[in-house]
């Protein structure tokens, strides 16, 4: 397994990275669902635009784009993506997949963990860095059920990363994760600070020097047991529900979504979302955080 000391002996200096060609790959969690923003494609920005933006401050060559779409599954992922990938030739690819098999019934991580050896392995024969993220501490979350299931998926997602000298973006390290504040509403999916938060986590773990800070979010006021089995009801009427109806039906909150970013292109300029450092090349138009 390669980590943050594999990538480089020492910080990049002032952000400088190797990478010209990113290539973005998984659900809806690289979608960047739970960040919503008007001006990015497809309507949201996420941790994989968050990266890009800062391996494209420093890097005038810099092309990326996101293959994600949201409610994929690990098999879907790999024949909806795989090619598209590979065609584009990337130097830096993330792939993320396997949490919606694994809140399935059946789902199963070494199962799973053989499967995306098989992938990592095609990736990374090109040359092309690849990072894997394993999932976050589930313990706390409404997805607790499967937090064994997760912990060993994590555990074979090390032992793959190591056998083709890939990068981990340590989710379940990263315990930030259970401040409620992270995640989005619908408790699936993280928030703005949670994609922020997570986009650092993976430029750290490629050790590339960047702009984002740690942010300290205001802690939520205790609730009452009342307050709290109201919000779970909401929760479950405007969230939950309509999940199990569409497993019982077979359908995917991603059906009819295409990729936000098929080809490749620079992160900043006229036309596209503006990065976390600066606005559109050749106007004065200040950041947006």
């Amino acid at each position: 397994m390669t980590d943050a000391s594999a990538v480089s002996t020492t910080p990049s200096p002032a952000g400088s990275h190797p990478w010209t060609r990113y290539v973005a790959m998984g659900d809806s969690f690289t979608e960047g669902i739970g960040d919503p923003e008007p001006s990015s494609p497809g309507g949201h920005r996420g941790w994989a635009d968050r990266v890009a933006e800062e391996l494209g401050r420093t890097q005038p060559d810099f092309a990326y784009a996101n293959l994600a779409v949201r409610g994929r599954l690990l098999q879907q992922i790999v024949d909806q993506q795989l090619a598209p990938a590979l065609d584009l030739k990337p130097d830096l690819v993330t792939l993320s997949a396997g949490g919606n098999d694994l809140i399935r019934p059946g789902g199963d991580p070494d199962a799973l963990a053989e499967k995306l050896d098989s992938v990592v392995q095609i990736l990374s024969t090109g040359g092309a860095t690849v990072v894997l993220f394993n999932g976050p501490d589930t313990g706390s979350s409404v997805l607790g059920r499967i937090r064994s299931k997760v912990a060993i998926y994590n555990e074979n997602l090390r032992t793959v990363a190591a056998r083709h000298d890939a990068v981990i973006a340590d989710m379940w390290s990263l315990r930030q994760l259970s401040d409620p504040q992270m995640w989005d509403q619908d408790r699936l999916h993280f928030s703005p600070l949670g994609h922020h938060t997570i986009a650092a986590m993976v430029l750290d773990a490629l050790n590339v020097e960047h702009s984002l800070k740690p942010l300290q979010p205001k802690p939520l006021p205790p609730r009452t047991w009342r307050e709290a089995r109201s919000g779970d009801l909401v929760w479950a009427r405007e969230y939950f529900v309509p999940w199990v109806l569409r497993r019982l039906r077979h359908q995917s909150s991603g059906d009819g979504i295409t990729a936000k970013r098929p080809t490749p292109g620079p992160v900043f300029g006229p036309g596209v979302p503006m990065g976390s450092g600066e606005g559109p090349l050749g106007t004065s138009e200040p950041s947006r955080r």
